[in-house]
């Protein structure tokens, strides 16, 4: 079942059995795509939605040199533009970051889901009002922490979003995106990232080697990135939301 992690340990919206039964009717196409595979272009008209099933993908924007700002990482059981069904057209590029397998729901299937499923409306609404909650986190971890805290920002969420999908223990996860991704995920060199994840070791936060992360200290490394997981509105949390301090 492709879609089995979709809403996957949600607080309150978990699909029924029928309605999970009726997304996966309405996939018409499952494929893999090699890593870094543009698969949207900004402007472009778009008659489908994507599921993410398996790896990460992204969402970016370049600016006028060409450099690349992401402003979403995606995790297996994402719709990573649903929101292209009410809007017809993203304002973003969407990217593989590593191979993915992925599935495709032509926007007349959601037509239809909608119109005999309307208690499903909420759900698929809920899944881009996450998104939403996600991307105001991010402007806040840009925008008010320091270098070291958007780093262990971003590695406490993507941990909780990974438990979310069953893919983390809550201690350790695999992560296959690069160093300079996270770079551009948290607005920061390569070389300042290098000696965040060092100083992050050297404290006994956290360790990122190899494609796996191991949070050492989940809770201290929370603290240090003011993170709090309620906005990823999680059935388990998997520790109580640390105080906010200046990082």
């Amino acid at each position: 079942m492709v879609t089995e992690r979709f809403l996957r340990g949600k607080d309150g919206v978990q699909l029924e059995p029928f309605e999970r039964a009726r997304l996966e009717a309405a996939i018409t196409e499952t494929y893999m795509v090699q890593p870094r595979k543009t698969i949207v272009r900004a402007g472009e008209r778009l008659n489908q939605s994507t599921l993410l099933v398996e790896g990460f993908m992204s969402r970016y924007i370049d600016d006028r040199n060409g450099l690349r700002q992401l402003v979403a990482i995606h995790v297996p059981g994402d719709f990573v533009d649903l929101h292209a069904y009410p809007l017809r057209t993203l304002d973003h590029d969407v990217e593989t970051m590593t191979q993915a397998k992925v599935a495709i729901v032509p926007h007349r299937e959601l037509d239809l889901i909608l119109e005999d499923f309307p208690a499903m409306t909420r759900k698929l609404w809920f899944a881009t009002l996450l998104d939403a909650a996600i991307h105001r986190a991010w402007l806040f971890r840009l925008g008010r922490l320091d270098a070291t805290g958007r780093v262990a920002h971003f590695l406490c969420e993507t941990n909780v979003r990974l438990m979310s999908a069953g893919l983390s223990d809550g201690k350790r996860f695999s992560l296959d995106i690069t160093q300079n991704d996270v770079a551009e995920v948290c607005g920061l060199t390569n070389v300042h990232v290098n000696r965040v994840l060092r100083q992050l070791r050297e404290d006994g936060l956290c360790v990122f080697r190899s494609s796996t992360v191991e949070l050492r200290e989940p809770q201290r490394l929370a603290a240090r990135g003011q993170f709090d997981p309620a906005y990823l509105y999680n059935v388990r949390q998997p520790s109580s939301p640390p105080t906010r301090q200046q990082a």
